[in-house]
């Protein structure tokens, strides 16, 4: 069942909008103009406004503001308070569109009634960019309920229409749908599909896997006047690859030759993948070998990402750098799952070589490297820098990026790790610095490793004052942590173990786990385990006394007050 629009959620709006929203949204497209005093009282939403202004003026006012609060107000002043303006097709399409791209559905289609009883002729273009927003936002019953209203505004159903609605159905699963419109498209909407049509329906029924559901389409076009090409190929060997039929997959690629149509490296592409997932890599680099046209990044990128699942770094790293040396820009992804595979094989020297050839040539302001898969890429590499005992190199990798680039905490969470495994506390601390100057904060992850180094050299004082500062900052220490931290306590028979478990019990970050671990070294120590358990009940104790006499105190006053 359709749901009307008046049900749908409301926008996303942020609340200081919400009254001229609904105040514009709510006027009618007749409302009479403000008197001529009105209008010099009132001041216009931006200054100086236009004089004249005139549609086009306004429609493109509306599509550059950046504000949706303000281009609505400034729609509302033009149509109430300008005395010598008067709306028309462009200016609404301008903030219908508007609406429309900020997903605020329900103020847009008040907008499109208000159109719609101005008896205002429209064009095709509108409703084709309602019914594409809609797909995008998964209103697929709203996107079909426009496409049928299309005929109230005295607009006619056409193709590019058709095509929209279908398109925004496959985006949102609604496979079945599209067979429908397909099959009632000419009758019952008078539209006549043409190859555009013809593909998306095809690309319906190969992602539900009915392969066969596709075929018959794909054979029924030349009846219905229209020539399959290159996509429609490319679709249908896309359904059979992933069915797995490699088979007949290869022979679309021949029918397609037949015909006369060059398969381009997007169809190719699709067919070695085919072949990858199957682990037939091969016959993959056959079929690129003998391709008609130039592999791109793509199928190179599919070859490469099969080579590593397999674990054959060399080989992977030789067609990565044949990306590079074809002037294609790497991919971060790629890339990073190259070196994974280099390190996890021990050649950690080639994977930061690889590195340094990706960073030169990408080595560009705000490149996408530099946010999230450059920092995995450079924690990686620290990572196994670290475990190879190649701290410097780590240390030196590291100043590098950050020269370039905003290292962000997992990365140095990765340093911090290698330091503090090598007990180069005094080079944490001045890391610790930068990362609160840079606005960094430390996670669990970094409070466990700081814990677990200083403990490791003896420190334990600095180890329970970073615990505390770990549970006042609402992290929670892991088994391992607390495990390390009492062991080397009750090691060096440090009285701050009864001060560990105190902090941790009153702050709320023990769990089971390190609760047992505390429980085991009471009952193998039972004469240190009895002191520990009477201190920290002395202590709860205490602490009960005091806030229990606090609170007393606090209620006698307000007693005292009342009487």
């Amino acid at each position: 069942m359709l749901r009307s629009a008046q049900s749908h959620l409301r926008p996303k709006i942020m609340p200081a909008q919400l009254l001229s929203l609904a105040t514009v949204a709510s006027l009618p497209a007749a409302t009479p103009k403000t008197s001529h005093r009105d209008s010099c009282t009132i001041p216009p939403p931006i200054t100086p406004w236009p004089k004249p202004l005139n549609p086009k003026h306004l429609a493109s006012m509306i599509n550059s503001e950046q504000n949706l609060d303000l281009a609505l107000q400034i729609f509302d002043y033009a149509g109430k308070y300008d005395p010598d303006f008067s709306h028309n097709y462009d200016t609404y399409d301008s903030i219908i569109h508007k609406l429309s791209r900020a997903r605020s559905f329900y103020h847009m289609e008040v907008f499109l009634s208000d159109l719609q009883k101005a008896q205002i002729k429209c064009s095709e273009k509108l409703f084709i960019t309602v019914i594409g927003n809609y797909g995008l936002s998964g209103e697929t019953d709203l996107a079909l309920k426009t496409f049928i209203r299309m005929k109230d505004f005295n607009v006619p159903y056409s193709v590019r229409s058709l095509n929209t609605l279908l398109n925004a159905f496959v985006q949102n699963k609604k496979y079945d749908l599209v067979t429908t419109m397909f099959e009632n498209c000419r009758n019952v909407y008078g539209v006549v599909p043409d190859v555009f049509t013809c593909n998306i329906s095809i690309k319906a029924f190969c992602e539900k896997n009915d392969i066969e559901g596709a075929l018959k389409v794909f054979d029924k076009m030349p009846s219905m006047r229209v020539i399959p090409y290159v996509v429609s190929y490319t679709t249908m060997l896309g359904g059979y690859v992933s069915s797995g039929d490699m088979v007949k997959a290869k022979k679309v690629i021949g029918g397609l030759l037949n015909r006369g149509w060059l398969p381009d490296a997007r169809t190719y592409t699709i067919l070695i993948n085919g072949y990858c997932q199957q682990g037939r890599l091969a016959e993959a680099i056959e079929l690129m070998n003998d391709m008609e046209v130039e592999p791109n990044d793509a199928t190179y990128g599919v070859i490469i990402e099969a080579f590593c699942k397999e674990k054959r770094a060399g080989e992977a790293l030789n067609l990565f750098d044949e990306i590079i040396q074809r002037d294609y820009t790497p991919n971060p992804g790629l890339c990073r799952k190259v070196i994974d595979v280099l390190c996890e094989e021990g050649k950690v020297e080639e994977a930061c070589e690889l590195w340094k050839r990706v960073f030169e040539k990408i080595h560009t302001p705000g490149n996408a490297m530099y946010s999230s898969p450059g920092n995995v890429i450079i924690s990686t590499l620290i990572n196994w820098l670290c475990k190879e005992g190649k701290l410097g190199e780590a240390k030196k990798l590291f100043d590098e990026f950050e020269q370039s680039a905003t290292p962000s905490l997992i990365t140095y969470n990765a340093l911090i790790a290698g330091m503090c495994e090598k007990g180069e506390l005094s080079e944490v601390r001045r890391l610790r610095d930068v990362m609160a100057k840079r606005g960094s904060k430390p996670n669990a992850f970094t409070y466990n490793m700081l814990i677990k180094g200083f403990s490791k050299v003896g420190n334990t004082k600095e180890g329970v004052r970073i615990l505390k500062e770990m549970l006042e900052q609402g992290c929670m220490p892991n088994k391992s942590t607390y495990g390390m931290l009492i062991e080397e306590l009750f090691k060096m028979k440090r009285v701050e173990f009864n001060k560990v478990m105190f902090i941790a019990m009153t702050n709320g970050g023990i769990d089971g786990d390190s609760w047992e671990l505390f429980l085991n070294k009471v009952v193998t120590k039972p004469d240190r385990g009895m002191v520990c358990l009477d201190g920290l009940l002395m202590q709860n104790a205490s602490k009960g006394f005091h806030e229990h006499k606090k609170s007393m105190t606090k209620d006698t006053c307000s007693v005292s007050i009342n009487i």
